[in-house]
């Protein structure tokens, strides 16, 4: 049988310990992993490997061996419990040991778990699993989680308040970073709020999503929004310990004038442009972008912007001969002092 979208989160959930079997099939390997960690710990509980419960394989070992399917699921376990056969990296070429497992499965037999990728409708393992009675097939496509999934996970992780605000937040940034860096982030918010019985917080959130650029190159283009030119000089050396070279600080300054000026320039306001971004900003950086935005205003944002095209063009050009540090030095220092004028 085929599950749609809503009935696999409630079955991935929850799932059916008398059932034949599960196919999980996608594009995206971390998604599908994902899903299928949630299967096999919610069918048997945590310990299952440490109890020879559960039973792993690789797809391609069944051309191999394709009885060992069979036997994985007739086997009789030491301990108590559900079981299941777990079947990796699956493709159409394991399809018929799979297809003599699902019809030589009995009640009491362990469950068979199956991942694959992408499988298009004729794909022999589609068709077997979804013509089953007693199993399901069930596709992970590439769309971000849902508000429903997010607050399962949330949840999950034991967090348990979340306001309004923080989950506008974090769906946010479940539409800009990869399954796995969520799933990250879930959980350095659930050691984060170990002990705190408190609300979700947008605070929170930011001290625990990742970061788009290093903290250095962060300070770096900060400290020149904020006119701070006494500054520039230790903290560009500091880069260069990092080994940033001059385009790359060039690329990133002009990254964070381009955000400045799309927050300074939007009819709603700074405020109004900051939470436009694409990918979000939360916390005390949406604050300090804020007053930055508000601090330059879109004309001068807009020299800025001149000023490190012209810089970038330089540092790129053949025949440049000055050191290319040096450059970028003179650039964010005439930033900076752009920054004081009225």
């Amino acid at each position: 049988m085929k599950l749609n979208t809503r009935d696999a989160d409630g079955y991935f959930a929850k799932p059916d310990p008398n059932r034949t079997g599960l196919l999980i099939y996608g594009a995206d390997a971390m998604r599908v992993a994902l899903k299928r960690q949630q299967v096999i710990l919610a069918l048997l509980g945590k310990g299952a490997d440490e109890e020879m419960r559960l039973t792993r394989m690789a797809g391609g070992d069944l051309r191999k061996d394709p009885v060992q399917l069979i036997d994985a699921i007739k086997a009789v376990g030491f301990f108590p419990g559900p079981r299941a056969a777990f079947v990796e990296e699956t493709t159409d070429a394991a399809a018929p040991a799979i297809i003599a497992a699902l019809q030589d499965w009995q009640p009491g037999d362990a469950q068979i778990i199956v991942t694959a990728g992408a499988l298009k409708p004729n794909s022999k393992l589609r068709k077997a699993f979804e013509g089953h009675g007693n199993a399901f097939a069930v596709g992970i496509y590439d769309n971000p989680p849902s508000r429903a999934e997010i607050e399962q996970a949330l949840t999950k992780a034991g967090i348990r308040s979340a306001p309004t605000e923080a989950m506008a937040a974090l769906t946010g940034l479940a539409n800009v970073l990869g399954p796995g860096d969520f799933s990250q982030t879930l959980e350095k918010l659930s050691l984060y709020k170990i002990g705190d019985t408190g609300e979700l917080t947008l605070e929170d959130i930011d001290a625990c999503a990742p970061q788009s650029t290093e903290a250095a190159l962060d300070d770096m283009l900060n400290v020149v929004a904020e006119a701070h030119s006494d500054k520039i000089g230790p903290l560009l050396r500091r880069l260069q310990a990092q080994g940033t070279n001059a385009v790359s600080l060039c690329i990133g300054a002009t990254r964070h004038f381009r955000t400045l000026y799309a927050a300074a320039s939007d009819p709603g306001g700074a405020a109004a442009g900051v939470g436009r971004l694409r990918p979000p900003v939360y916390g005390q950086r949406r604050d300090r972008i804020v007053r930055q935005a508000q601090s330059w205003g879109a004309a001068k944002l807009e020299t800025a912007l001149t000023v490190l095209i012209d810089t970038d063009l330089q540092l790129r050009s053949a025949g440049q001969t000055a050191p290319a540090m040096a450059i970028m030095e003179r650039a964010l220092i005439r930033l900076a002092m752009l920054g004081r004028t009225r």
